[in-house]
């Protein structure tokens, strides 16, 4: 008898019906003899719909209240699938994260886990009980609720499975497994059938929203393999996993892309040490991430800054940039908010040459224009137009033949 993590995303738990589909499936791998957790995300649109329900009462949140509102979308999801399992059977018990055991920092709305108490689900698991937990959620020493940012029920997931030992982490959804590029843009994409822990890092944080970064790290550092499949069929899906065989290490995996992308750029300031500190040092006290960041120096001592951020902190971003750059003297200060990436990804690339040459290539080609390029190991991404994104992820994948 093995213990299995299932979680199931919220388009797969949007209506009663799909519950009790969820339910029947949930009961077969309890029938098979194994000891089963769920772990669940809100039913559809809920949290959304609980972020416009908050800003109709007011302008400004509060971050704690937020996270207590946030955290009821899971609850009835969890209560929901366990009263669908007891309606065919089988002894449920929903619980919340802090039920659960989900230890976590006091971090609103972007908690991390600290620990993981395990002695009530096992103990339920001992009972018989298939144990549905409320995803994205947890408590802190002071008892105040947190949520765990976006996509937080994968964190959630992978989180449990490893303080539990689970055999595997199953994330079912409305996808059955990872694409070598976006289904959507590329009629012609195939399902992988595995993909190591690091490519699918990679591919998570540049634009892939199967799988949560944090999960993937969680994944990794603790060796829980991850099948992501699709709730609604039996297919094998993708295993998530660090044994990926040699032959799969000698070409692009996947090409990934992220509409989400806005650029900052100060000209003309001074070239000299603690610049870049003065304007990424407030960004940062003002909880705004910076992703790619490119300082060009000219032969007068100065030098043009860009970065990049998301769409939706690049009013802030700009506020909090405008006054430093007055006052370091900048020549101009200007953003973009209508720019998207396309990346490439894939552990071929390491000491290998000439994967950079060919993406500059096909996006020429096409007419393409290269904004900002930022790289790993295993990645080259673009900042590109918003609007020739599409059309770049549909050349690379058929310029690196990934569709074979």
């Amino acid at each position: 008898m093995a213990l299995i993590v299932q979680k199931y995303g919220g388009s797969s738990v949007a209506t009663a019906e799909k519950i009790k589909s969820v339910a029947q499936r949930v009961g077969k791998v309890h029938d098979s003899g194994d000891q089963v957790v769920v772990v669940v995300s809100a039913m559809g649109d809920t949290t959304d719909d609980l972020i416009k329900l908050a800003a109709q009462v007011t302008t400004d949140p509060h971050p704690r209240e937020m996270d207590v509102l946030l955290s009821t979308g899971e609850l009835v999801t969890s209560t929901l699938l366990a009263m669908a399992l007891r309606e065919i059977g089988y002894k449920s018990i929903s619980l919340s994260g802090a039920q659960a055991g989900i230890k976590t920092d006091s971090s609103y709305r972007k908690a991390r886990i600290v620990k993981i108490e395990t002695k009530r689900i096992l103990e339920e698991l001992e009972e018989g009980q298939i144990v549905i937990v409320a995803g994205f959620q947890g408590i802190t020493d002071d008892m105040d609720i947190t949520t765990l940012g976006r996509g937080g029920s994968d964190t959630s997931a992978v989180a449990l499975a490893a303080a539990l030992g689970a055999k595997v982490c199953e994330r079912l959804t409305d996808t059955d497994g990872i694409y070598s590029a976006d289904p959507r843009v590329v009629p012609e994409a195939y399902r992988l059938a595995e993909i190591g822990y690091e490519e699918m890092l990679e591919l998570a944080t540049y634009g892939n929203k199967v799988m949560q970064p944090r999960a993937i790290e969680l994944a990794e550092l603790y060796n829980i393999p991850i099948r992501v499949a699709s709730s609604s069929n039996n297919n094998p899906g993708t295993l998530i996993h660090g044994g990926v065989s040699m032959e799969v290490r000698n070409k692009v995996r996947s090409v990934a892309y992220d509409m989400d992308v806005a650029k900052i750029t100060v000209t003309g300031i001074p070239d000299k040490p603690g610049i870049a500190a003065s304007i990424f040092v407030p960004l940062a006290e003002a909880g705004i991430s910076v992703d790619t960041i490119v300082q060009n120096s000219s032969v007068n001592k100065l030098a043009d800054l860009t970065f990049t951020t998301t769409k939706d902190q690049i009013k802030d971003a700009m506020k909090v940039a405008k006054p430093i750059a007055k006052k370091l003297g900048a020549s101009e200060i200007v953003s973009d908010a209508e720019l998207g990436k396309v990346s490439i990804v894939g552990t071929g690339m390491q000491n290998t040459p000439g994967f950079a040459a060919k993406m500059f290539a096909t996006l020429s080609s096409n007419g393409i224009n290269i904004e900002l390029i930022s790289t790993s190991e295993i990645r080259i991404t673009c900042i590109i137009k918003e609007s020739k994104v599409k059309e770049a992820v549909r050349a690379l994948h058929k310029a690196f033949e990934v569709e074979v």
